[in-house]
């Protein structure tokens, strides 16, 4: 008995040990980000990481600056974008959840095997083909028309990630369904009445998703927007500081922005951190 406590002790204390280290290494970068983001000294990249002198002016200038790299402005056009998409996806996405959970037709699991199949594929494969429809339709001939095709970009096939979300709502007993349909309710009826408000944590994980998929994007943003930065997003905005003529002076500006936009997601998760694992666990379980 002593020598299995004692092995079990070892084991408990190597684990602890592997997970502290794991633990310092996930939080180095981070650190990183935020002590150059209050670095004092002007310039690029220094061989020493704690900061000889700290200061919120790079903060002061990320907002303050209107120039040819208007950070404000990136930061509201990634705000409407990610907004807009998150409605259209998290609606795109339940309705078809709802659909493929619910009802039965004949080509229901075909549909279900080829959106399998698709979504094993990376979006940017489709990159060029995209473009090229959009500047067929006109959507790429002004900046408010590209944030308007990022939009469509990013919740077009947003239905396709339904997988999570059906499994959610495969737990919820079809008899409810069925007592609403004898009183008289319809499909939608059912879905918006009764469906939607007992599914609170997948709709808070649908949208969380959604959100953040716009919010960090920075391929089909850069292909799409080109080259107009006053329509920038902040993914190609704090980029375009890292660029040879700005990175010198930018250099510490770019940290806080980057710690600027990670502020959103951190609120919005740690509000939601609930409804999240909820939402997840009852797509597993599903």
């Amino acid at each position: 008995m002593r020598t299995r406590s004692l092995r079990s002790f070892i084991s408990n204390w190597v684990v602890h040990i592997i997970l502290s280290i794991l633990a310092v290494i996930w939080v180095i970068p981070i650190a990183f980000v935020i002590l150059t983001s209050l670095r004092a000294e002007g310039g690029s990249y220094k061989s020493y990481i704690f900061p000889r002198g700290y200061t919120l002016d790079n903060y002061k200038n990320l907002f303050l600056s209107t120039g040819s790299l208007d950070f404000p402005r990136w930061f509201v056009n990634t705000l409407i974008v990610s907004i807009c998409t998150c409605v259209l996806s998290a609606f795109f996405v339940l309705c078809v959840s709802y659909v493929m959970s619910r009802l039965k037709f004949k080509a229901r699991k075909k549909l279900m095997s080829v959106s399998l199949v698709l979504g094993m594929f990376p979006g940017f494969m489709s990159m060029i083909a995209v473009y090229y429809i959009l500047k067929g339709f006109g959507l790429l001939d002004t900046g408010a028309l590209k944030l308007l095709a990022l939009i469509m970009v990013y919740s077009g096939g947003a239905g396709l990630g339904f997988y999570i979300a059906k499994g959610f709502f495969d737990t919820i007993p079809k008899s409810i369904d069925e007592a609403a349909y004898i009183d008289g309710a319809t499909k939608w009826d059912v879905f918006w009445r009764i469906t939607i408000p007992l599914s609170k944590s997948i709709i808070v994980y649908t949208l969380l998703t959604s959100f953040m998929g716009p919010w960090v994007d920075y391929i089909f943003a850069r292909v799409i927007l080109g080259a107009d930065k006053v329509y920038y997003t902040v993914g190609i905005g704090l980029w375009s500081m890292l660029e040879k003529e700005f990175i010198e002076y930018y250099y510490t500006q770019f940290f806080a922005g980057c710690v600027v936009i990670s502020i959103p997601i951190v609120i919005l998760f740690l509000r939601t951190q609930k409804y999240y694992v909820e939402g997840v666990s009852g797509a597993v379980k599903g």
